[in-house]
Parts: C-alpha cells; structure tokens; sequence
C-alpha cells in the first residue's frame, strides 16, 4: 500500500510540473503562448463546482490566473442557469506555469482552458471515474462535419456562452465545428469571429483570454482577424484532407523553447 501512495504522489506532483505549489505573491504573468512563459499567484480551480467537474487529475493541471478561475466558476454557472450539462475540465496551467506534459505549446501562462463539449447529461464522477473517463468526440470520423448524435443546439449554447464571458481573446475548435457553427447560426453571428478552426480540439474547446490589465510582462496573441470567419480560410482546413500542404522547408525536431529568464525565480522550488 506505501509503494501505492507513493507512485500515485510521484505522477501527481510530476503532472503539476517542477513546483507542485503556486509561486507565492501577486498575480504575475511572465511571457506568453508563443513566447513559452510561467504564472507567479495562480490560484486552482476546484475539483467540482457549479456546472463544472474536473477530469484527468493524473495528467492535468488546474492552475490559473484567478481572473480566469473565476471565468471557468462564471461559465458553470451560466451554463447550469441555462439548463445545461455539467461540463468536464482539463488543462488551464501548471502551478506555475512553463510547459505542460505531452506537448502542449499552450497553456504555459495561465490564461487557457480546455472545456468539454460532450452536451450530455453527467453524473457526479468517482474518483476512478475522473482518472479513466474519456470526452466523447462531437466531430465525424471523417473530419468534415460534426456528428449528428452528438451535436446538439446545447453545445453551440455551450460556445456561445464561453464566447461571451469577460476577455474572451480566442476559443479554439476543431474546423468541423467551426464549420457547422457557420451554417446554423443566426441573428448577432459577431461572436463567431473569436471562434477560429484549429487542428484536433474534436472534443472539447480551447479558451484563450487575453493578459489582464496591469500585466506588462504578458505578451499577448495578434487579434483574430475581422469578420465571422466563416470564409475560403475556413474551407482550407477541409481542403487540406484530401490534399495536405506541403512543409516549405524539410521538418526538424521542435526547438525547446527557453522561458523569458524572468521565469526563472518564479519556476524554482520551494
């Protein structure tokens, strides 16, 4: 049983990254997505809370700006008030930030969230249950559409509502769903512009918000561009199944990116 306990304390504090506990003081946000960054006064999102239940808790991490703590509790909330599912939750940052296990280039400052789209009803999760759980994917087999068992109007309200919640600065999905957003919505469709097609993301959205007031250090995205974009840049996605682009220059193993040295009092332990 000790050897038990001791292997589980060893896979959650390596999920949480090099520092298992939030950098001490106020919030602080060194750096950025495409920079690589880290988060010094990151406060956790609680396991369950108000339309939310957080899953995976073996390999993921539940760490963030408070600001956006409290959009995550703001989106459970309007979303339980509109009748909707609970929605699971994985990754937002690690304690303090840097790069997350499994390749995440994002994730890195505390400002994202991945949320879950599965639309169906969810019981109240074991502990088993959250570790082994899988989000059920609400886009086609074949990439091009969205799954009509699993699509329903509740996962467009679902994005809806995230694009509405404060400092919303992007929501990544997958081009499927962009897609079948195009075609079904109407009325204010100005919303769709924060919605952008992005590689994978079949089962979930990613939500990107911008730096917080006050956070010179935080390097934010380049705007997304204007209209709803739901454009020829929207079918390039699908062209590239049958066609892929191919790379202008031979493919190379990623660089490690080297955090701003900023970060380095921020990630040491202790």
């Amino acid at each position: 049983m000790q050897r038990i306990l001791l292997v589980l304390t060893i896979v959650l504090l390596g999920a949480a990254g090099s520092a298992p506990t939030p950098a001490p003081g106020p919030l602080r946000i060194v750096g950025g997505d495409a920079t690589g960054g880290c988060i010094a006064g990151a406060e956790r999102l609680p396991s369950s809370g108000e339309g939310f239940q957080t899953i995976h808790l073996n390999h993921s991490s539940f760490w963030g700006a408070p600001p956006v703590i409290e959009r995550v509790k703001l989106l459970g909330a309007q979303a339980h008030k509109a009748g909707l599912a609970d929605f699971y939750v994985e990754d937002i940052s690690n304690p303090r930030g840097g790069p997350m296990p499994g390749g995440h280039a994002a994730h890195q400052v505390g400002l994202d969230a991945d949320i879950g789209l599965d639309p169906r009803p969810k019981a109240a999760l074991s502990a088993m249950e959250r570790e082994t759980i899988e989000v059920a994917s609400v886009v086609r087999g074949d990439q091009r559409g969205v799954d009509p068992a699993r699509w329903t109007p509740a996962a467009m309200a679902l994005l809806r509502l995230a694009a509405g919640l404060p400092e919303v600065d992007r929501i990544l999905v997958n081009p499927a769903i962009k897609k079948q957003l195009c075609q079904e919505v109407t009325g204010d469709r100005s919303w769709l512009r924060l919605i952008r097609p992005w590689y994978g993301h079949r089962a979930h959205m990613h939500i990107s918000f911008k730096c917080p007031a006050g956070q010179s250090e935080c390097v934010p995205m380049l705007p997304p561009p204007p209209g709803d974009g739901c454009d020829a840049t929207l079918q390039w996605w699908f062209d590239q199944l049958d066609h892929p682009a191919k790379p202008e220059t031979p493919a190379h193993p990623p660089k490690p990116r080297v955090l701003p040295a900023a970060c380095k009092a921020i990630m040491a332990g202790g």
